[in-house]
């Protein structure tokens, strides 16, 4: 099952990093938030990733095209032109890179990768979050229902997107969150089917607003909780909070072996 990530924002609110490199490069101990986000879907399986680029997007092609580089030792033989990669370590992945505009917003992006995802379901999640959802239940609670789009809720105090959702986890209602709210947010890791792409128009369409609109209006919205660890990325605190946890060992969502 392939996996979508959506990587092409311009992260203006995290913008003393982002000014410099897109949002999903900036770095959770030495190495980019995206890399962790890839290491732990590759940890339940899911090896094969379609990254949506836009805002600097040639940060990201080069990170992967020297990938040794940035994860081996190297010795650099200068008088004879020569380099050799110690200690190779070659992750399990295929990963495709599309330029989906500078521009377009997150619905557009998923509606133009549509011919690389095909007819089949396919994960979705944004650039910037971690979290220790378990994407085999999330898998196996999609397939059960038989909707288009199932989206991981998690209940945290943010100005996001809240869903309200009935006894049989049918998202029924979203609108925009209040400080002293406590309801349920998007937290991304979503699986999605193929009819989903006939809910998007184009470019300047928001994922998270016509889209889910029309899949709320349809019946075709499912919840799967998650009272676990989450976290996104749009500040520098959250970024420095993302950071202590991973260099003081206890980073939640790091479930793979170094």
């Amino acid at each position: 099952m392939k996996v979508v990530i959506l990587a092409g924002g311009l992260g203006t609110r995290i913008s003393e990093e982002s000014h410099l490199k897109p949002k999903p490069m900036i770095e959770i101990g030495g190495m980019p938030i995206l890399w962790h986000i890839m290491k732990y879907y590759s940890e339940f399986g899911y090896n094969e990733f379609i990254i949506c680029l836009g805002y600097k997007q040639y940060v990201v092609k080069e990170f992967f095209a020297d990938y040794f580089l940035y994860t081996s030792d190297v010795t650099f033989d200068i008088k004879n032109n020569k380099m050799t990669v110690h200690n190779k370590h070659a992750e399990p992945w295929k990963v495709t890179l599309i330029d989906t505009g500078l521009r377009t917003m997150t619905g557009g992006r998923i509606k133009r990768i549509q011919k690389y995802v095909g007819n089949e379901p396919f994960m979705l999640t944004y650039g910037d979050g971690l979290s220790t959802v378990n994407l085999r239940e999330l898998e196996r609670f999609h397939r059960s229902h038989g909707k288009t789009a199932t989206i991981t809720t998690v209940n945290m105090a943010q100005l996001k997107g809240v869903l309200e959702v009935d006894e049989n986890n049918v998202i029924t209602s979203f609108r925009e969150k209040d400080e002293d709210d406590g309801s349920l947010i998007n937290g991304g890791f979503m699986m999605l089917n193929p009819e989903v792409f006939s809910y998007i128009e184009g470019d300047d369409t928001a994922f998270e607003k016509e889209p889910m609109a029309g899949l709320l209006r349809d019946g075709q919205l499912m919840s799967f909780y998650h009272e676990g660890f989450w976290q996104c990325m749009d500040t520098q605190r959250e970024m420095k909070k993302l950071n202590s946890l991973w260099e003081s060992g206890e980073a939640p969502w790091k479930i793979w072996k170094d």
